[in-house]
């Protein structure tokens, strides 16, 4: 194979330039991808990443530029969502790729559809079912299925794959499943574009890393002339130092709870004993399946559960709603933020104030208009969301900024519990400097923050202690110089060379 360095490019984009009112958003920008290369394009939420790949991609079209692509060369998506029907198998889903409607789904000729199937997916690892629903299967062998429906009928390798966030649903396991399957791509001579807001994926896969900023290309380096460092500094325009958060000491912890639960069971969770304290920031680590990730829906009360105890400021919780726990000042984000956290075809403005529109009204009951833009337009700027447009529609903004919103609104009227599921997944590392801010305002003014996340080097950074979760029960609670990367990893595992510490008694 060409070396990459050598080979003349598969893509070419030149000055680039797109201008949605008010904003430019590309701003003369440059792209060469060559073949066996693999082409990181990092920047924050907002910074003009997205809108390339949806140029590329033919769903915007260019102000101004040039996009060229070598005779015979194709260019190929994989979207974080991966576009797939997970109620058919990876035969199915790829037969509907080709085309051809329902007859591409009838069961005649369905061992050889099969066959083939296995024939694509084999390139990039283990083999499993192919005839089996995609639901049942791992996120990482269904981004293998996208990848492979990508694949399917190429003539030749030295076609240009877009990865957009592809690792956003993996754990650290089924990245390196990912990864391996992208770099045997690249072998065979495919051009690899990886979008990504994750910084230690970026420098383990790429080969060369562009760097947007406002609209800007600001670097375009080789990725080992780049550490995270380097690369947090080009991406925000300021000293890594700068935007840095590190856990400080722990804080009221001798204050009352604000919220005790005893033996809390539901989902994946098997019994739980749980403290929260006003202005401390407790989280919940786990792996995948081990409780961790059904907490904070089931304390808030959108997911069914029971509890031998639950009380809120001393007063008995028994039966948990959502409409209820906002009464009470519990606040709550969660995870899939696109389908649950917030209203797509509401404004900037109306998705801040829904959940509290009381505040808003007058004594007859009608929302002030006025009062109404006016807090929006100040929780716009409080949060650095960009642009700062209180009338747009939130599905429009950026992922980074939608999380902003939602953290604003989530913060807004101080709530005396705020339950987090990944409040920083799907963001930028600007964007999670500004939640991360957020947080630790919200606990100095008194709000008890939970946190359930799979990233350990958050927890570590905002969290007073974390209750390390393992098979739907508390394993350990780590604090102080105990509340290490190594030992949350360890005792998630459950690793025999690090023995399992024994849980306060009310963690």
């Amino acid at each position: 194979m060409t070396e990459p360095a050598a080979a003349p490019p598969l893509l070419h984009v030149t000055g680039l330039v797109k201008v949605f009112p008010g904003l430019t958003a590309l701003d003369h920008v440059d792209l060469d991808v060559r073949p066996g290369e693999i082409v990181a394009i990092v920047g924050h939420n907002g910074s003009g990443k997205s809108t390339l790949v949806k140029i590329l991609s033919g769903a915007y079209t260019a102000n101004a530029g040039r996009i060229s692509l070598a005779p015979g060369t194709e260019l190929h998506f994989i979207h974080q969502d991966l576009a797939l029907v997970e109620d058919l198998s990876a035969t199915e889903n790829l037969a509907l790729a080709r085309g051809g409607g329902a007859a591409a789904l009838a069961p005649y000729g369905g061992r050889g559809k099969s066959e083939r199937t296995r024939e694509l997916i084999s390139r990039f690892g283990p083999p499993f079912d192919v005839d089996c629903p995609l639901r049942r299967l791992s996120p990482a062998q269904r981004a293998i299925v996208a990848i492979s429906r990508a694949l399917d009928g190429w003539t030749h390798t030295e076609n240009v794959l877009v990865l957009d966030e592809p690792t956003e649903s993996l754990h650290r396991s089924e990245v390196d499943v990912l990864f391996s399957a992208v770099r045997r791509l690249a072998a065979d001579g495919a051009g690899i574009i990886f979008v990504s807001h994750r910084l230690d994926e970026v420098l383990d896969l790429a080969d060369r890393i562009v760097v947007l900023r406002d609209g800007v290309k600001v670097a375009d380096d080789p990725v080992e002339d780049v550490d995270e460092s380097r690369l947090v500094e080009l991406i925000t325009g300021a000293d890594a130092a700068a935007i840095a958060h590190e856990r400080g000491a722990t804080r009221r912890g001798d204050d009352e709870p604000v919220l005790t639960v005893r033996g809390l069971h539901g989902g994946s969770v098997e019994h739980l004993d749980l403290d929260l304290r006003p202005g401390e920031i407790v989280g919940v680590a786990g792996v995948l399946g081990s409780g961790r990730e059904a907490v904070p829906s089931l304390l808030y009360g959108a997911t069914a559960g029971t509890a031998e105890r639950f009380s809120v400021a001393g007063s008995p919780y028994p039966t948990r709603t959502p409409a209820e726990s906002i009464r009470r000042g519990i606040a709550f984000a969660p995870a899939d933020r696109a389908h649950l956290g917030m209203v797509r075809e509401l404004n900037a403005r109306e998705n801040l104030t829904l959940p509290q529109l009381r505040t808003l009204t007058g004594p007859l009951g009608r929302l002030s208009l006025r009062r109404e833009r006016a807090e929006a337009a100040q929780l716009l700027t409080d949060y650095d969301v960009r642009p700062p447009r209180a009338e747009q529609r939130i599905s429009l903004f950026s992922g980074g900024n939608q999380q902003k919103i939602v953290m604003a609104r989530s913060l807004r009227d101080r709530p005396a519990v705020l339950l987090l599921d990944e409040p920083t997944q799907g963001v930028d590392i600007g964007a999670k400097s500004t939640i991360y801010r957020a947080l630790e305002r919200g606990a100095a003014e008194g709000t008890a923050v939970l946190v359930s996340s799979s990233d350990a080097k958050e927890l570590l950074t905002i969290c007073d202690r974390v209750v390390v979760m393992r098979d739907g029960r508390a394993a350990a609670v780590l604090s102080g110089p105990d509340l290490t990367e190594h030992r949350l990893v360890a005792e998630g595992y459950g690793l025999p060379d690090s023995p399992a510490s024994r849980p306060e008694e009310h963690p």
